[in-house]
């Protein structure tokens, strides 16, 4: 994995233990606030990781205790323009969806402030564990703006229209408790566990079949926008699409041998 290693990033760490990556927004004296450069730099480590076969796993954290990502660069969103802002918005919403459809589980290991574009980004991963003492909201409103890296759409999807209307409307953050209470979370753990915790399941889930889990998630992902008897319909073609996969037939197998699965991804 040489073409992404931490040296050829100025605002990221990488690291990778096996089948798990474990990537860290490292600008904690700006709160890991997500700027145009780290956005990009995210944006490429995810490409590599994608087409990593050996990472079958990712982590997603912030550097530091206080925040995971702390929201968008505000310098940068001061100056925006009708058009760039449109653009800037469509470039942060792009690399979002790159985390969601990344074919592999991303664990958001939030260890602090996730606000704005930190909530955002939260929201894109495919489990979010939360440190106690983590901090949740979308405040764009209290800047006179609105979320644009598709907060309004993943939060309202989330936790339902009506709760995710009154975080936007009031701006105020939740603490980790009643993010759990609200869906937005999946798991609150004390702080000093959380890194433990996270790549502890990542590392569980590494052992899982890569092709299931790829279209486990696909399915889910796509098949909320459609019409269920249409998603039915695609549960079923990727049904079909594993049943002839190698990995079928060894987790098969294993459960009537009654051992573990050795799952390769072919």
């Amino acid at each position: 994995m040489s073409d992404h290693t931490s040296d050829s990033y100025e605002n990221l760490l990488f690291e990778r233990d096996g089948g798990v990556a474990v990537v860290t927004i490292n600008r904690p004296k700006v709160l890991n606030a997500l700027n145009s450069a780290t956005l990009d730099e995210l944006r490429r480590v995810l490409l590599a990781i994608r087409r990593d076969e050996a990472v079958r796993c990712v982590v997603i954290t912030g550097a530091g205790e206080k925040s995971f990502i702390a929201g968008a660069d505000i310098n940068e969103l001061a100056v925006q323009t009708a058009v760039s802002g449109r653009d800037h918005a469509r470039t942060g919403q792009h690399v979002l969806d790159l985390i969601e459809n990344l074919g592999k589980p991303v664990i958001a290991a939030i260890n602090g402030f996730a606000l704005g574009g930190g909530c955002e980004l939260a929201m894109a991963c495919t489990i979010r564990i939360a440190a106690d003492t983590a901090r949740i909201g979308q405040p764009e409103i209290n800047l006179g703006i609105i979320p644009g890296y598709a907060g309004t759409q993943r939060l309202a999807r989330l936790i339902g229209r009506g709760r995710a209307l009154e975080m936007l409307l009031t701006g105020e953050h939740v603490n980790a408790a009643e993010a759990f209470r609200l869906g937005l979370v999946n798991r609150v753990v004390p702080a000093g566990q959380l890194m433990d915790d996270a790549r502890k399941l990542a590392a569980s889930l590494a052992a899982k079949a890569p092709i299931a889990m790829r279209f486990i998630i696909d399915a889910v992902n796509k098949g909320l926008d459609m019409p269920l008897a249409e998603a039915q319909n695609y549960e079923a073609t990727l049904f079909g699409l594993v049943a002839s996969t190698d990995d079928m037939r060894e987790g098969t197998k294993a459960f009537l041998e009654k051992r573990k699965a050795e799952f390769r991804g072919k």
